[in-house]
């Protein structure tokens, strides 16, 4: 099997591109370009960095594995800072990683899998998938102190 694996330069996510590998499938490690635009101004803090984007790489290369940095910057900014920064200033507090999620990251990263090949999309995410009436759910993790499956509760199975 081929599989597709999002990697952010995590712990979590470069685990599940090394346990891919050990249980034999072919991995193609992609990361997301989310920040700097035109100015070139980049954080230097948080998620999504361009040291995130580095140390992916460096997984990658040392899982030897290949590695592509997919460009979302444009639609990052309009899906999700924009939108964070006006429900902030409405009161609300959203949470930009599960807006991500929903509006940018997995929908890119699915387009990729067929493009490159894959079978499969595998994430780093702290979550577990059961069955009930024959389709697949999303479960929390086994240890509920690490569990990330609210980030991912908005996906469907489809």
């Amino acid at each position: 099997m081929r599989a597709l694996v999002a990697m952010s330069g995590g712990v979590d996510s470069s685990v599940a591109a090394a346990l891919m590998l050990e249980a034999g499938h072919d991995v193609v490690g992609v990361t997301l370009k989310q920040w700097g635009g035109a100015d070139g101004r980049l954080p230097t803090a948080g998620c999504c960095t361009v040291a995130d984007a580095e140390d992916a790489r460096r997984v990658a290369a040392r899982l030897g594995v290949p590695h592509y940095v997919l460009d979302h910057v444009e639609q990052f900014t309009t899906e999700v800072v924009d939108r964070f920064v006006a429900g902030y200033l409405e009161g609300r507090t959203p949470n930009p990683c599960v807006e991500c999620n929903r509006r940018v990251r997995f929908g890119a990263l699915l387009d990729r899998v067929e493009a490159l090949g894959c079978d499969v999309l595998v994430t780093g995410h702290y979550a577990r998938v059961g069955e009930r009436d024959g389709r697949p759910v999303l479960l929390t993790g086994v240890d509920h102190s690490k569990d990330q499956s609210y980030v991912l509760h908005m996906l469907s199975a489809t």
